[in-house]
């Protein structure tokens, strides 16, 4: 089956955005990078009374103008690859406000929903925990960046909510990777095979062990 919009997921850590560029090029596709500054992060990390709300509300809108955008750019109509799902912002929806803060993101969420057009096919990077936090802590950042890094106890939490939301997740064809032993790094002929495991795929979930040699 043939794809024009793919989009990759995972975690913080998992490799979504090297894997997107990396079958960009692979594929000739434009590839779209979600848009990851936002202003109130470092109070969120900060635990900072309101941030949370205020993070996810701008992620939110940051992600539907994007998504708008491309509709209008008419760029579906070519082969296209995005580093995120729009119903991926749910995810931290959940996991970081509270009952009433959840009430206000979701009666906005469902009126911006709307707008955006699901990809034809996720390909989700399914990483064990204690490769994220290796992956994360071998990045080199200055003290500013530092700042915007999740702990290690929430990039834990962060994982088994992504796990619990792609374990449901029916919306589109879905490709499971599973990536302790594929990353960024990982070489042209496993990059192949995971090109020939998107082709083949049809409707429903499938689960893929890439090759470690």
């Amino acid at each position: 089956m043939q794809f024009r919009y793919i989009a990759i997921e995972g975690p913080i850590g998992a490799g979504k955005t090297a894997l997107a560029e990396r079958l960009g090029t692979r594929l000739d596709a434009t590839v779209v990078l979600e848009e990851t500054e936002n202003p109130f992060l470092a109070d969120f990390y900060a635990d900072k009374p309101g941030a949370a709300l205020q993070a996810q509300l701008f992620y939110l809108l940051n992600r539907h103008r994007q998504q708008i955008a491309l509709r209008q750019a008419d760029l579906f109509s070519q082969s296209t690859i995005c580093d995120y799902v729009f119903d991926k912002d749910k995810i931290f929806a959940y996991l970081n406000l509270d009952d009433n803060e959840l009430f206000i993101y979701q009666r906005l969420y469902d009126l911006l929903a709307r707008d955006v057009a699901p990809p034809d096919l996720v390909v989700y990077l399914q990483t064990p925990t204690d490769v994220l936090l290796r992956r994360v802590h071998s990045r080199r950042m200055d003290a500013e960046a530092v700042a915007l890094q999740p702990d290690d106890d929430y990039l834990r939490e962060l994982n088994e909510a992504y796990h619990h939301f792609f374990f449901h997740y029916t919306a589109t064809p879905l490709l499971v990777v599973e990536t302790s032993q594929f990353d960024s790094d990982a070489s042209d002929e496993a990059l192949d095979d995971l090109i020939k495991q998107i082709r083949a795929m049809g409707p429903g979930t499938r689960y893929y062990v890439p090759r470690t040699k």
